[in-house]
């Protein structure tokens, strides 16, 4: 369904009350799930919608230093315009609570032949819910809606020091395929090593 969503684009072309009318029928054919975290918090899990630009730079802005330590940050609002320029390669999923996304995780389908079924997942989160369980139900729900879709292998890249994302990945059924020697060069000055990870969906 995802794939089907106007471009940024072209959603721009429209009127503010034809971008309210095209919002709210997407919004009311859009599936949605409930996932309840470790803290006793409930969120909702959804595909990311081309409205939800704005809402997902406040996010990423709001994050701590902390949090982004070992991302390709900084997360601009041009950047992420362009991730829903790219919408046909992509399954995207937000997390909202009381309003507001705390959650965002996609999978990166690659458009060449050679690649076919194949693509990159990566995820991030709000600072107020890390360890609370948010991390594990969204990758869970990509990969199996990437195995409705017929894909066959997930990948991703982790820096060696972000233990909890390693675990993470783990636990979802990722295997450790190989390291990168000193290929991320961080804010601390120093390069790290980049843990290649990947997974064949066949497997779960």
């Amino acid at each position: 369904m995802h794939n089907k969503l106007f471009s940024a684009t072209l959603f721009k072309r429209f009127s503010d009350s034809q971008k309210s009318q095209i919002v709210l029928e997407k919004v009311k054919a859009m599936p949605m799930w409930k996932a309840k975290l470790k803290n006793g918090k409930e969120v909702t899990l959804r595909f990311r919608r081309i409205d939800d630009a704005n809402n997902l730079f406040l996010m990423f802005s709001s994050m701590s230093e902390k949090a982004l330590e070992w991302s390709m940050a900084p997360y601009t609002k041009d950047r992420i315009e362009g991730w829903m320029n790219d919408l046909p390669n992509l399954i995207p999923l937000v997390s909202e609570y009381q309003g507001k996304i705390v959650g965002h995780a996609v999978i990166h389908k690659f458009p060449h032949e050679r690649r076919k079924g194949t693509g990159d997942l990566a995820v991030y989160l709000h600072d107020d819910f890390q360890n609370v369980g948010l991390g594990t139900a969204m990758t869970k729900k990509l990969l199996k809606l990437a195995k409705k879709e017929k894909m066959h292998r997930i990948e991703l890249k982790v820096v060696a020091e972000n233990k909890i994302a390693l675990h993470l990945y783990e636990k979802c059924g990722f295997q450790i395929e190989g390291i990168s020697k000193d290929n991320f060069y961080g804010r601390d000055g120093n390069y790290h090593d980049v843990i290649n990870m990947g997974l064949i969906l066949s497997s779960l």
